[in-house]
């Protein structure tokens, strides 16, 4: 009844098409046949929100000579950007471009006297900023761009528009208000029909110069025109009927997702699930299959990531990057690899790709389980400003300002966090500060600019035994949720500081050539306490206590990295930029040392160890993609690394069996290794494809655990996957729906678990795992975005000598779910109340966890929780509020099973292990008041 209510309300938003300012024709291709008669190819163009074209495809071929040279031509264009109102609008027309012999056009390539029927379409489905997700086709993507509630006139009108005007030559509906057309142009008056004769491209005439000020790409074509261009597109169909490629190129890297190289390659734009509650950037990454976040820390700390049957730890599975900075800390205190996100500001994020496996050739050290970009953007241009309050005192506040005039790449953010948490010794304060721009360096070249600083001090509550807790044991009220919420030590916590700093270089070549170049400095330092068994690790004096089992890891290093990639202008088999090669150079230089702490009042009392460590990692990668078919595409890629470790170990015994010595010592190592990756696909009909992969990744050495002269052992990783990705949009639906499936093997050299007695994992020897994953995605344009996924992963440990080839056999891996469900659902509408449009909000988020191993044969109670989230917005003002958690589920968000002595320093130690964990967040409220504020005065 709700969207019959807002259906009748919408008010139509005027959309003003593209407008060309700079459109040279195409020079006639030196190896083209002789024409008997007009070769016409259809392009359908995304022009992009700062007026470039950012993907062409053809639509309709003239054979591979002929599209080639019109999309060589294509990617240089100009445009005014078309706008819905004020604001820059990416959108898609269908342009012909005609080719015609001498003796029917005369000498030279010149311009038409037609209109053409160009039709502007809000961008919908493209591989571009405004994608969702990107399927297993190389041109798929999801959805259009996200808007702020209410907004859904253009969304009908793109529905429309779509439905009547997708090919060159179709007339849009007439002359509604509010239409997406624009007027009929005069005969003569030439919108962007192109035609190339055989003479010297000298008597060529820019469409600038050709086009009548103003003249915008039209909705419909005169008479002649539709004559001509009828005449010249039924040829060019019937010739790619026969034989010819369909041949698509992706023009701006920014703007367009990257084809996948896998079924689990996903190019996951947030847009409107952006809408269920989360309370962290590292939140978003629950939009994959088979991913699930678990900390056991508190507010700061790191996430534990469990990604396709693996536990990653804090990140030493999986690779981590924004904007192309890498975020894994080598030879981190708290586990080498560590990633923490929480400096990330959830309202910058525009999209995330996530590669589930080592597919991509671009993948580097800690990509054993996969890899998870986060590329920032800002599409709403001004200030919001949003204002939060809810249970347990916790305050939020946080500003995103977009400068009206610039692009979605220049923003600045500041978010302000600070609470109790939803315990004793919970408590927490952060603040992050992040900014780019984007400068524009001449005609083809783009400079970016980001800053980021963050810092944080939290507390954690840390484990506690399930038998203390039954029987009300701990320092807390004897009620049974005081006593679930309560903790042990309350030295545990933490603090964190990370400052980032980087440029991107983008430059466009000749002949629709990239090449990105990127520099980096990362500096960063973090201190956290923990404390996993009570009084079970000291050796005390003779005659004292033991002091406490409190582990403090202790972590400052600096990073200096130069990353980049080069895509030449080369066609291969009629595909236009079928090679990528790139490089990376990363310089650490880090201390890391890890103490223990005494359980009164904290103090240091040993070390565990101290070290001093500089890495260098120089590599670099090439990839290949091949269409030897219309139906059949291979990719192959090959990654070289090379690591250079220098350790100096400052926590040496002062004596040894030799006698005295000094207290520190230097070791040198060095590693290298090849990872070759390839992928086949093939297009079963226009809407399934199936694809399969394989590759071999690797993961680094933790520098504290190498010998002198060593060559560096790192962990190797193969896997394999296949499976199928289908894809149904277009047509005239105002629906875009998505669904992929997957099965994929994965063998890992060495892997690690988690030791409770260190706090960190530790090597346990070789892994194995066997999984499968299915999801899907329905997007009803600006109405409903809903998001479901299912995986299931078994995790083993094979038995000395088994083969490689019994994925089944060994003992259970602990800690790892075997099925993991997620469910993300947000519809949008709008309401007239009192005269007054008020748009409204439903979002819903669902995880549904199986039970988790642990050891010695036991197992975790599997979990389901339910978030939900509402809003209303009037004018500038938006109120909502969430419930996460809404069930009120009592829920343990790690659980292990292992020995330990929390009673006291003189209490015998237990000999059973039992189980602990850490109490995951009761029913949590929120209120948010947020304004939408442009300071931009009216137009007149």
């Amino acid at each position: 009844m709700l969207v019959m209510c807002a259906m009748g309300a919408l008010e139509e938003v005027p959309i003003t098409p593209p407008v060309p300012v700079e459109a040279a024709p195409p020079s006639m291709p030196v190896d083209a046949p002789v024409l008997e008669r007009p070769a016409t190819v259809v392009l359908r163009l995304t022009i992009d929100e700062a007026g470039e074209v950012s993907r062409a495809e053809v639509q309709a071929s003239a054979g591979p000579v002929f599209d080639r040279a019109a999309m060589e031509a294509a990617v240089r264009w100009r445009f005014q950007p078309a706008r819905r109102g004020e604001a820059p609008l990416e959108v898609r027309v269908d342009v012909p471009v005609h080719f015609v012999p001498e003796s029917a056009g005369g000498v030279g390539a010149h311009h038409h006297g037609e209109a053409v029927a160009a039709t502007a379409v809000p961008a919908r489905g493209s591989a571009s900023t405004g994608n969702r997700s990107t399927s297993a086709g190389s041109d798929s993507g999801m959805a259009s761009p996200r808007d702020e509630p209410g907004s859904t006139a253009a969304s009908r009108l793109s529905r429309e528009a779509s439905a009547q005007g997708s090919a060159a030559g179709a007339e849009l509906p007439g002359e509604a208000p509010g239409s997406a057309t624009a007027s009929r142009p005069s005969r003569g008056a030439s919108a962007l029909g192109l035609a190339a004769g055989s003479a010297s491209s000298g008597d060529a005439t820019s469409l600038a110069s050709s086009t009548q000020p103003g003249a915008a790409l039209g909705a419909s074509a005169s008479d002649d025109a539709e004559d001509s261009a009828s005449s010249g597109e039924q040829d060019a169909t019937t010739e790619t009927k026969s034989s010819e490629r369909v041949l698509s190129t992706t023009v701006r890297d920014v703007a367009a997702a990257p084809p996948p190289v896998a079924v689990g390659d996903f190019h996951i734009e947030v847009g409107q699930l952006a809408d269920v509650p989360r309370n962290s950037a590292s939140d978003l990454m629950l939009l994959a299959p088979g991913v699930m976040l678990a900390n056991h820390g508190g507010e700061g700390h790191a996430e534990t990531v469990f990604i396709r049957g693996f536990d990653a730890g804090e990140g030493k599975d999986v690779e981590m990057r924004l904007n192309g900075v890498p975020l894994n800390e080598v030879s981190h205190a708290h586990g080498h690899g560590y990633a923490d996100t929480y400096f990330i500001i959830p309202e910058l994020v525009d999209a995330l790709r996530v590669t589930e496996g080592p597919y991509d050739a671009s993948q580097g050290d800690f990509g054993v389980a996969g890899t998870v970009e986060y590329q920032l953007g800002l599409k709403r241009r001004g200030l919001t400003t949003s204002v939060s309050h809810g249970s347990f005192a916790s305050r939020r506040l946080a500003l995103v300002w977009g400068p009206p005039e610039s692009s979605e790449a220049t923003f600045v953010g500041l978010l302000l966090r600070q609470g109790d948490g939803f315990g004793p010794n919970r408590s927490f304060a952060n603040a992050s500060a992040m900014a780019q721009v984007e400068l524009l360096l001449g005609d083809d070249t783009r400079l970016r600019l980001l800053g980021t600083s963050y810092g944080a001090r939290f507390a954690s509550a840390g484990v506690v035994r399930e038998t203390d807790v039954v029987d009300s044991r701990l320092p807390c009220a004897p009620d049974a949720d005081s006593q679930f919420f309560c903790f042990y030590d309350e030295n545990q916590g933490g603090a964190s500081q990370r400052h980032i700093v980087s440029a991107e270089l983008q430059s466009r070549l000749k002949r629709g050539g990239r090449l990105v170049q990127q520099g980096y400095v990362v500096l960063r330092q973090t201190r956290i306490r923990d404390n996993f068994t009570g009084f079970m690790q000291d050796t005390p004096p003779v005659g004292q206590s033991q002091r406490g089992d409190t582990a403090e890891g202790f972590y400052r290093g600096n990073t200096l990295g130069l990353r980049g990639r080069y895509i030449p202008g080369l066609t291969l088999l009629g595909d236009a930029r079928p090679l990528e090669l790139g490089y990376v150079a990363r310089y650490d230089d880090v201390r890391a040392r890890s103490r223990r702490l005494r359980d009164s009042g904290g103090a240091p009392y040993a070390t565990l160890y101290d070290n001093q460590v500089r890495t260098t990692n120089l590599g670099g990668y090439a990839s290949l993609r091949v269409s030897l078919r219309p139906w059949l595409t291979l990719r192959a890629g090959l990654r070289l690394d090379t690591f250079l470790f220098g350790v100096e170990d400052l926590n040496r015994p002062a004596v040894d069996r030799d006698g005295p010595r000094l207290t520190d010592e230097s070791v040198d190592a060095y590693g290298f290794f090849a990872s070759p990756r390839a992928s086949a696909e093939v297009k079963l009909s226009p809407r399934l494809t199936w694809m399969t992969s394989a590759g071999l990744g690797a993961r680094s050495s933790d520098a504290a655990a190498l010998s002198d002269a060593e060559l560096a052992p790192y962990a190797r990783v193969a896997s394999g996957e296949t499976g199928l990705g289908w894809r149904l949009e277009g047509e005239g639906r105002p629906y875009t729906l998505e669904a992929r499936g997957a099965v994929f093997a994965t063998r890992v050299s060495q892997d690690f678990v988690f030791d409770e007695r260190l706090g960190r994992n530790q090597p346990i020897g070789a892994s194995q795992r066997l999984g499968a994953f299915a999801t899907g995605r329905f997007v009803w344009s600006e109405w409903m975005d809903v998001q479901a996924s299912i995986a299931w992963a078994r995790a083993t440990l094979p038995a000395p000598g088994a083969s490689a080839w019994k994925l089944w056999d060994g003992a259970v891996m602990p800690y790892i779910p075997a099925l993991l469900g997620r469910l993300d659902a947000s519809v949008r509408g709008d309401v007239t109340l009192a005269g007054e449009r008020v748009g409204w909000n439903v979002a819903l988020g669902h995880s549904a966890v199986g039970p988790r191993p642990l050891p010695l044969d036991r197992y975790s109670a599997p979990v389901f929780l339910f978030d939900v989230a509402t809003r209303a917005r009037w004018s500038w003002v938006e109120f909502g509020v969430s419930v996460e958690n809404a069930r009120d589920t009592r829920w343990r968000e790690t659980e292990l099973n292992y020995v330990s002595n929390f009673r006291g320093a003189d209490a015998p130690a237990s000999l059973l292990a039992t189980r602990h964990f850490t109490a995951g967040p009761p029913r949590t409220f929120r209120g948010t008041l947020t304004l939408y504020l442009d300071f931009e005065e009216d137009s007149p």
